[in-house]
């Protein structure tokens, strides 16, 4: 029971997050780092456009020159990364889409997450229940004497009294 409260406050949280994201990039005003951030640069750099650290990369200069001319002409940021995914397809895409096969990508970390969590919390919750030797038979008593043998216990006892 306590696991599953752990887990619905998990996902509550991470929606909560996920929406909050969303209404975030919805309502904020476009800008060309904002949108240069969602495209990757195709020189080779694997940087987005807006972190290209090449000075007169072939294909981050222009790209920010035309988004600054899209964003005079009245477009939003969504549509023109539509835009570029249109002319250049998926790869320009700093992070994937939400539809399709890549929803993978979003879905699964944070099932790997909930899942990691849940087998930490069964595996410590197992070492906790099992008891140890020690603990079963109580650290103040002495371990049991081995009387399996009694000749090699008067053997000892002889060997005591002699002084070896």
């Amino acid at each position: 029971m306590r696991l599953a409260s752990i887990i619905a406050i998990i996902a509550l949280v991470a929606g909560a997050e996920i929406n909050a994201a969303a209404a975030t990039q919805r309502f904020a005003k476009t800008t060309r780092d904002a949108v240069a951030e969602g495209l990757t640069c195709q020189c080779g750099c694997g940087l987005t456009v807006a972190n290209c650290n090449h000075p007169n990369c072939e294909f981050a200069v222009p790209v920010r020159e035309k988004i600054d001319k899209l964003i005079a002409q009245g477009m939003d940021g969504a549509q023109i990364i539509g835009l570029f995914r249109a002319q250049y397809g998926e790869k320009v895409l700093s992070a994937p889409t939400m539809q399709g096969f890549n929803l993978l990508a979003w879905v699964i970390p944070p099932i790997a997450i909930v899942l990691g969590a849940m087998l930490v919390i069964f595996t410590v919750s197992r070492w906790r229940a099992t008891p140890s030797v020690d603990s079963a038979r109580g650290a103040s008593e002495p371990p049991p004497a081995d009387d399996a043998n009694p000749a090699l216990r008067r053997e000892l006892e002889r060997r005591l009294r002699e002084g070896m």
